[in-house]
């Protein structure tokens, strides 16, 4: 999902670059939401691994 979320950035830098300003932050604004998408997902990935199972 992070791969996703820097081509869309590399998209957008690109596009702005040429001049589609309308494509541009298209990509922006889904690069900012597979990102924060990601982050939730490694945070919850990161806290569920470390929990301790209950003793027998």
């Amino acid at each position: 999902m992070l791969n996703w979320s820097v081509t869309f950035l590399i998209v957008a830098i690109i596009a702005a670059f040429l001049g589609f300003g309308g494509i541009a932050g298209t990509a922006t604004d889904i690069a900012k939401v597979l990102f924060m998408v990601f982050l939730v997902l490694f945070v919850l990935s990161f806290l569920m691994g470390r929990r301790v199972p209950p003793a027998a």
